[in-house]
């Protein structure tokens, strides 16, 4: 299905805002809780609320690019509209990087869940020992790659008639098992009891918010911001949309959060030591057969299957926009971008999508704990383009239409952008390392591709990026430097890490603002104008907006 600017228009508000709550209620909510109990005790409650004022305003600032730019799979393309080639193939790499990694990790979840059948085969699936996945394991989430990549293998359409209906009956499964938890015995010492309510300090709190699942369950904001072009009026629904999948989700995660917290057996939780020794493979349905529901436990394991289907039915899509998006710019292969004729989806990228799900498998892919981290560090790398874009465009593109506009842009960007660095400072080294690796290996790619364009002035394609590769070694070296609590040799003990990242992180918000206005000046960035821009009745072949098929 071609996917232009004036074609896109099939979505509608409610379809947009069961795309946007079906992706957080991914394997996030199966795993999510469990894990930031045991980093940070009953204080994991305040770890969702800090998450989703990161998330929210990070998708705000999204919400005025995207409802100016609709186009679908719009976050990897908005780096090249702002600061041009380099820093777009930059952030767009870190995008689907983000994104890709999604298919693998719910399979991992799905895998992870059936320990908790009663066949002798499922419970060698995972390792009790290092709680990592086993050979058989490992194969079985191969399998249900496969499978989870062939929900969304026809169209647009398809995926929002197919998720709409995922949607309404997984989230009603997270909603009984509050219900059944703390119905069957709810026990409020729990909440002081072992260390008291922060019993691992408020460090392991901000920890909790980037490796536990909290940024990861949220991210599901993406789709809506990815998908939302294909909706019919894309500046309401998008923020409107944005609103009420986060506002849905942050209710029903502090309520699991709770429930699961108050529902641990006072003797497990005195037996264990405290909250990081209750290590659970599958936390609610673990917890729902010591407390003997054990209707509640079949109905989890029939939701460990449905909530990443139908969280991966928008990942599969968002991330076959990212690889188109990628070609149309030129930095990825054009024959990834081809459109079935007769189905109208990107198969090429697709494929890609694919190859890449199943090499994060076999390599890091052992655990849905292991690949969270390192998934949530590169999706928050991917957040940093968003509020530098406005302040770009903002200066670039006043008489842009803007459907929705960040109230207190001016104050609220570097803000955002601050926060963002403090979240991956707060992902922990190695982390920070691996994935500032994974995304400065794109630069030596955009060289080789421009250099075999033609294009001799690499220095002058490169100058809008540069503030992009010094904040992400100059972040990793301060990570590498931190507190122990952040994975740090302790040089920059306690807050003195997360004070130095906030501190200089202004200065390379105004340094990537400037360099992007600079970009435009000299002609490197290829913005569609205001007429294009905005959504139109029609569009043709020899249109200058920005294409995406998938």
């Amino acid at each position: 299905m071609d996917m232009s600017a004036g074609e896109r228009k099939g979505l509608s508000l409610f379809a947009l805002i069961m795309i946007g709550i079906g992706s957080i209620f991914g394997s996030g909510w199966l795993f999510g809780a469990g894990s930031a109990a045991q980093v940070a005790g009953p204080a994991a409650l305040v770890a969702w609320v800090i998450g989703v004022v990161f998330i929210g305003l990070i998708a705000m600032s999204y919400a005025e690019v995207g409802s100016a730019y609709p186009i679908p799979g719009g976050m990897a393309r908005y780096g090249h509209l702002s600061h041009g080639p380099v820093l777009g193939f930059l952030t767009g790499w870190a995008v689907w990087i983000a994104t890709a990694s999604l298919v693998p990790i719910e399979s991992i979840a799905a895998t992870q869940y059936m320990t908790s059948w009663s066949f002798g085969w499922a419970k060698g699936l995972v390792d009790p020992a290092t709680h990592q996945l086993t050979l058989s394991g490992t194969a079985m989430s191969l399998v249900l790659t496969l499978a989870l990549w062939l929900t969304c293998f026809w169209s647009v359409q398809l995926l929002a008639r197919a998720n709409t209906v995922l949607t309404l009956v997984k989230f009603a499964i997270p909603v009984l098992a509050v219900l059944a938890l703390v119905g069957s015995g709810f026990h409020t010492s729990n909440f002081t009891a072992q260390g008291g309510f922060a019993p691992y300090g408020w460090p392991a709190v901000l920890t909790a918010v980037t490796t536990c699942g909290v940024v990861f369950a949220f991210n599901g904001f993406q789709a809506v911001v990815n998908l939302g072009g294909a909706a019919k009026n894309p500046g309401r629904a998008i923020p409107v949309a944005l609103v009420g999948a986060l506002a849905l989700g942050l209710v029903i995660y502090l309520a699991l959060q709770a429930a699961y917290l108050g529902s641990v057996p006072p003797e497990l939780l005195a037996r264990s030591g405290g909250w990081q020794g209750v290590n659970l493979n599958s936390p609610f349905a673990d917890l729902a057969g010591l407390l003997m529901l054990h209707w509640l436990v079949t109905m989890l394991q029939f939701g460990a299957f449905i909530s990443p289907a139908g969280s991966n039915i928008a990942n599969v899509a968002s991330a076959a926009y990212m690889v188109t998006n990628l070609a149309e710019t030129g930095f990825f292969p054009r024959k990834l971008a081809a459109v079935h004729p007769r189905y109208g989806t990107a198969r090429p990228a697709m494929w890609l999508n694919l190859g890449f799900s199943v090499v994060l498998l076999l390599t890091v892919g052992r655990s849905w704990q292991a690949l969270a981290g390192v998934v949530s560090a590169a999706m928050v790398i991917s957040y940093l383009i968003g509020p530098i874009a406005v302040g770009v465009l903002r200066r670039t593109r006043p008489e842009l239409p803007r459907p929705f506009r960040l109230p207190a842009a001016g104050v609220l960007c570097p803000v955002i952008f601050a926060f963002a660095a403090c979240a991956l400072y707060w992902s922990k080294w190695p982390e920070t390392g691996k994935i500032t690796l994974l995304t400065l290996v794109a630069a030596p790619v955009a060289a080789l591709v421009l250099w075999h364009r033609g294009e001799r002035r690499l220095l002058q394609q490169f100058a809008p990026a540069w503030w992009m590769i010094a904040f992400l070694v100059w972040t990793a070296a301060v990570s590498a430097l931190g507190g122990e609590e952040f994975g740090g040799r302790d040089v920059l003990p306690g807050v003195l890490g997360t004070a130095l990242i906030a501190v200089t992180a202004p200065v390379f918000y105004f340094w990537a603002v400037r360099s992007g206005v600079r970009a435009h000046e000299r002609g490197l960035t290829s913005a569609p104008s205001p007429a294009e821009a905005a959504p139109t009745p029609a569009a043709t072949p020899d249109d200058a907006r920005p294409m995406a098929s998938v």
